[in-house]
């Protein structure tokens, strides 16, 4: 492919240089195109991805393109935006639109760090914080910097006071009214991938945006702690022990949502609220449905494990009870059950209804006496392992 033409100058541009900085892998790399045109563009052979923004795809590497460009806030929400792109628009003036300092850098094809902004000294300082006060235009910069707390929290990275106070302003000012519910969920479950998701929910309770967002939650963790408050919250701690167990998103979320539910009414419509993805909800559900039996299985309950095992149908082989049993184990201090099961699900999978059937066993009876035949196969493995008498 040829060179840029004429005045044409393309840039490697935010989170890749950032953790090329930080010396992270860099998953994915976004250019931004300064003093071109669309009819400039083609000629290079790239090929337009969005009718709505000026973005092309790169014809090998199939990586985004767009084009600099201004903003200009002239209604509400995040979708209030008038975008200008042209070849007048300087990179400066690109990046000053963009969230957090640390994201509005860029490298030029000579390997040169452009840092109009200071982003370098905040990822040397572990600091969060605001490229201007255009910042305060859209929601989504909330979500996004308490997204970025859960994933460079570990880096010892904390939002500006300054950032965090506008954070708070726009909360006041109703901003947050504005987010969609497919949207946060998308954020919310971006953050619980990261290494220390507890951070997204933490932020958002700190600026008073969660209790828009997820009032249950915001409730059931308190009043909002100060800025820099390191008290955990019971659905906090439990999200660290899932974060700690299960690198699964949903898994994590739940082990947060369950702590604040108390009914499957709740369930259902915090589920709606949040647009859950299915198979979230169900996870939800399902561990729900099975923390009083958790709870009593806990102390080495025969019967409480054997209803936990049978509600989330885990006696056939093919069965995966680790999702929900997780959810339940995140709310325990010190979980037991995952233990019990270790050694009494297997025996009570080898009971199978062939077996019983053998017996001369059927109709009604079979049902009964499979359950009787597996409760004692569970009751049997626990007594030889010595976790129960």
């Amino acid at each position: 492919m040829s060179a840029p033409a004429g005045g044409m100058k393309i840039y490697l541009v935010g989170g890749a240089v950032r953790d090329e900085l930080l010396g992270e892998p860099v998953l994915e790399r976004d250019w931004v195109v300064v003093g071109g045109d669309e009819a400039q563009m083609r000629a290079q052979g790239f090929v337009p991805a969005d009718q709505a923004f000026p973005v092309f795809l790169h014809p090998q590497s199939g990586e985004e393109y767009a084009m600099a460009r201004r903003e200009v806030k002239r209604g509400e929400g995040y979708r209030g935006f008038e975008v200008y792109a042209g070849p007048d628009v300087t990179l400066e003036q690109d990046l000053r639109r963009r969230d957090l300092t640390i994201n509005a850098m860029a490298r030029d094809e000579d390997g040169n760090i452009i840092d109009p902004y200071g982003g370098r000294d905040d990822l040397d300082a572990g600091l969060l914080r605001h490229v201007s006060e255009a910042f305060t235009e859209d929601p989504l910069r909330v979500l996004r910097a308490a997204r970025f707390a859960a994933r460079l929290g570990a880096h010892g990275f904390h939002i500006a006071h300054s950032s965090f106070r506008l954070m708070c302003r726009m909360v006041d000012d109703g901003e947050m009214q504005h987010v969609t519910a497919e949207r946060f969920w998308r954020e919310m479950m971006g953050a619980m991938k990261a290494a220390q998701p507890w951070r997204f929910f933490e932020v958002l309770h700190r600026c008073g945006a969660l209790q828009v967002l997820i009032p249950a939650l915001a409730d059931a963790m308190g009043p909002p702690a100060g800025h820099d408050d390191d008290s955990e919250t019971m659905p906090m701690a439990a999200l660290r022990r899932a974060a700690a167990a299960a690198q699964d998103p949903g898994v994590r979320l739940a082990a947060a949502l369950l702590a604040c539910l108390e009914s499957p009414v709740e369930a259902d419509e915090l589920i709606d609220r949040l647009r859950a993805d299915r198979a979230t909800a169900q996870l939800l559900r399902k561990a729900l449905a099975g923390r009083a039996l958790y709870e009593t299985a806990a102390s080495g309950d025969v019967d409480a494990l054997f209803g936990l095992v049978a509600l989330w149908r885990g006696f056939e082989p093919e069965a995966d009870i680790a999702a929900p049993l997780a959810v339940c184990e995140a709310q325990a201090v010190t979980p037991e059950v995952g233990l019990f099961l270790q050694h009494a699900l297997p025996a009570a999978r080898a009971v199978t209804v062939v077996q019983v059937r053998a017996e001369g066993v059927a109709g009604a009876e079979l049902g009964r006496r499979l359950a009787e035949a597996r409760r004692e196969a569970m009751r049997g493995a626990l007594q030889a392992s010595g976790l129960i008498t």
